[in-house]
């Protein structure tokens, strides 16, 4: 069979409250839907029970998906959401307000700046790492906008802020992860 019909084959019996095919859907996804959940919290206890709860919402809300867009992009919204949730409820998170900071991503002090030579690689791992430093909002902002590709205006809709806060943290996460990279690049040169 091939992936797409297996996978229509899945969604219809989920449709059905099979639970076998709700099953394959959870290892078929599980993987892909975790690394979402991780880019919001550092703690993989925490990050497995937003995805067991992002499940248990897919499962309840499957009627609701309309076939002309991508399954694996609906569920992985609901699991962004339901990260979102838990962050707010947990309190992990205060967002700098836009006037807070000055947008204009001046934060790398002289010295500090990043040569970026085609020689330079920086693997996934160590991307991930520097990003896991920053703070929850800074954290969460970032990875809507960069990894989730939301808009300002969405993500100030979904944090409930604004959008100049939304910017605002953005900008501040740029600067931070941008000073972890420099920091940890000088480190590995200077070994």
């Amino acid at each position: 069979m091939e992936k797409k019909e297996q996978l229509d084959s899945i969604v219809v019996g989920c449709l059905k409250n099979d639970r076998v095919n709700q099953e394959k859907l959870f290892k078929l996804y599980y993987g892909k839907l975790m690394v979402v959940c991780m880019r919001y919290t550092n703690d993989r206890d925490a990050a497995q029970d937003i995805l067991q709860e992002g499940f248990i919402k897919i499962f309840d809300k499957i009627t609701t998906f309309e076939s002309n867009g991508s399954f694996e992009g609906w569920m992985r919204r609901i699991v962004t959401n339901t990260a979102l949730d838990y962050l707010r409820r947990s309190k992990k998170f205060s967002f700098v307000e836009e006037n807070e900071v000055n947008t204009k991503e001046e934060y790398v002090e002289d010295g500090d700046e990043l040569e970026y030579e085609s020689s330079l690689e920086i693997k996934a791992e160590f991307a991930l790492e520097a990003i896991n430093q920053l703070s929850p909002a800074y954290k969460t902002v970032f990875n809507l906008f960069v990894m989730e590709e939301y808009t300002h205006k969405e993500i100030a809709d979904m944090l409930g802020i604004s959008e100049g806060t939304s910017k605002s943290n953005l900008a501040k996460a740029k600067a931070n992860l941008q000073k972890i990279i420099v920091k940890k690049y000088s480190k590995i040169t200077n070994e």
